[in-house]
């Protein structure tokens, strides 16, 4: 069980991996258990389980996307492996946004179960149906929900708040049990002056604070980050700038999904006379399905074909793209790399990266900044202007909100540790005391008005590698990074299967890195004693001399080469 006051108390590094953590008990009647299998300890990959009297709710499921220490990985998913067994139990999956951090995981679950009810806003859904076709999957019931929408799914009585954030359409979800009250605000924040003019809703926030709010799961992504969030309308004078002094092409890349800031684009690409194409597949798709619904009001033949665009003069240019996070297959990556299919870079272009950072991906933006530059563009970013504002609320918001609802236990939610911790500390600065930390796989009881972590189940991370799903495991992922920064050795002995010893080789083949055949000559006896010593000592299996190959030539490698490649021996009897 764990320690006396976990949950009222500042954690430190040793609290947060606890090992004495114990498989949960049976879930108590009248008890309303919580699950987090992603999300808390990372920034993506977002999924939350509710569970009632044998009854589930799942509200999100998204992915996370890898870095770079996890070579040939598309995608991380969370572990569904607590809930394979209640699969039948789900009662709904609820969606607070299109992000997918929060929605991109779920044809994964649906491969699993098909017909598992959807719930969520008119646009997220909408986002939702083409990754379903993608993977030809049958479409599940959809529940369309805006806020001030109520509807119950088994013992879950839901409410739905509407919350601003980075895409339209985002909502909280209170959701009621005869255990008590939860209120999850999905990604959020307290822009004042959105460009869709549509608000936080904190009157409602504070009726539910009023009804009594026994366990809230807040955003912690900007909880370290003093004052309020900057208002979108706030970026509007630096991207004005870029379309004011920029001469030629204009390049901007963001979010496929961050249909505010393509609205700003498009607004002054009319007002300075300039066309736009959207380049990536999912940028195309989405702005499409964001026209249709009336989430993006295009102007009268502004946007054209990409490839109708780049027969303009540069002056009239302007191109939307994907890849402000570095990803090596996207479209600006291709740009930066020159290996775009028609859109190549001239010196005196301008690339907007309307974007932040998520964290883990400063390496990858900066090489194609940096491969941006190199081929004379002027690349406009977060560092140098003010070009793109978060989509979450900062610690003054979460102080506010707080304030308003008043909540009797909180879960911080949906970020790394330091800001769970942050977060946390918020929390309790306004005299909340029961503040429940907490990470991927800790199992969360609320009963009789207090939360409580009674246990923890299993969860890892789930890597999707092209069309295999969870078989990469991380010892396979450690063999790619050797693969990758070591290099390579196969060393193949033959072995004399009447006079037991070595009759051939060793023959030594290397990859990686800068080794001639002659740069292994001093090993070749060592090896090839080792071997003879072996089978001296009465061993017949070629394993015992395999190891003593390997066990060879890592020791000398080591000494000799300072590296520590992966070796492959191969003992062959003949």
């Amino acid at each position: 069980m764990p320690p006396s006051g976990w949950a009222s108390r500042r954690l430190d590094s040793s609290d947060m991996h606890l090992t004495n953590l114990l498989p949960p008990p049976d879930l108590e009647s009248g008890t309303l258990r919580v699950i987090p299998l992603g999300g808390l300890g990372e920034v993506g990959r977002n999924m939350t389980v509710f569970e009632y009297e044998g009854r589930v709710l799942v509200v999100d499921c998204g992915v996370l996307f890898p870095e770079e220490q996890q070579p040939g990985v598309d995608l991380i998913l969370p572990d569904f492996g607590p809930i394979r067994d209640k699969l039948d139990a789900i009662e709904a999956v609820v969606l607070t946004h299109g992000h997918e951090d929060h929605i991109g995981a779920l044809p994964y679950l649906l491969r699993e179960r098909n017909d598992i009810p959807i719930v969520g806003s008119r646009l997220t859904l909408a986002l939702v149906d083409p990754k379903l076709r993608e993977h030809r999957l049958r479409e599940p019931v959809h529940h369309v929900v805006r806020e001030g929408d109520r509807m119950s799914f088994g013992p879950f009585d839901l409410e739905f708040v509407a919350v601003n954030h980075s895409i339209p359409d985002a909502l909280a979800v209170a959701i009621r049990t005869p255990a008590g009250m939860a209120l999850v605000t999905g990604d959020f924040k307290m822009d004042q002056l959105p460009l869709d003019g549509r608000i936080t809703d904190l009157r409602a926030f504070a009726r539910l604070g009023e009804e009594g709010v026994d366990l809230f799961l807040t955003d912690s992504t900007n909880a370290e980050v003093p004052g309020f969030t900057t208002s979108e309308r706030n970026i509007t004078p630096a991207i004005e700038q870029v379309f004011r002094t920029s001469e030629q092409r204009i390049i901007v890349a963001c979010f496929a999904s961050h249909m505010h800031r393509v609205q700003q684009i498009l607004d002054a690409a009319a007002k300075h006379g300039r066309k736009v194409g959207y380049v990536g597949r999912s940028m195309v798709r989405n702005m499409a399905i964001a026209a249709d619904l009336g989430y993006l009001t295009v102007p009268d033949g502004v946007v054209r074909d990409a490839k109708e665009i780049a027969e303009l003069p540069p002056s009239k240019q302007v191109l939307l793209s994907t890849g402000s996070q570095g990803e090596p297959m996207s479209a600006l990556s291709r740009i930066a790399n020159g290996t775009h299919n028609f859109v190549h870079l001239a010196p005196g272009d301008t690339v907007l990266l309307a974007s932040s950072l998520i964290p883990g991906n400063e390496n990858s933006v900066s090489r194609v900044i940096n491969g941006l530059t190199r081929l004379g563009a002027n690349v406009v970013h977060k560092g140098n202007a003010l070009v793109h504002v978060s989509g979450h609320a900062s610690a003054g918001e979460l102080l506010y909100t707080y304030n308003i609802v008043r909540p009797k236990n909180v879960m911080p939610v949906h970020g790394e540790v330091r800001h769970l911790v942050a977060n946390a500390d918020l929390a309790r600065a306004v005299g909340i005391e029961n503040v429940v930390l907490a990470e991927d796989g800790y199992v969360v009881d609320l009963r009789d008005g207090v939360a409580s972590i009674v246990g923890k189940v299993d969860v890892g991370l789930v890597f999707v590698d092209g069309n295999t799903v969870g078989d990469v495991t991380e010892i396979e992922l450690k063999d790619r990074l050797i693969l990758a920064e070591e290099g390579f050795i196969s060393v193949i002995v033959v072995v004399d299967s009447v006079s037991g010893k070595v009759s051939a080789g060793p023959e030594i083949h290397a990859r990686g890195h800068v080794w001639e055949d002659s740069d292994f000559d001093p090993i070749r006896q060592p090896i090839i004693d080792a071997v003879n010593a072996v089978i001296a000592e009465g061993a017949t299996d070629t394993y015992a001399m395999q190891q003593a190959v390997r066990r060879t030539i890592g020791r000398w490698v080591g000494t000799k080469m300072r590296r520590r490649p992966m070796i492959i021996p191969v003992v062959i009897e003949a």
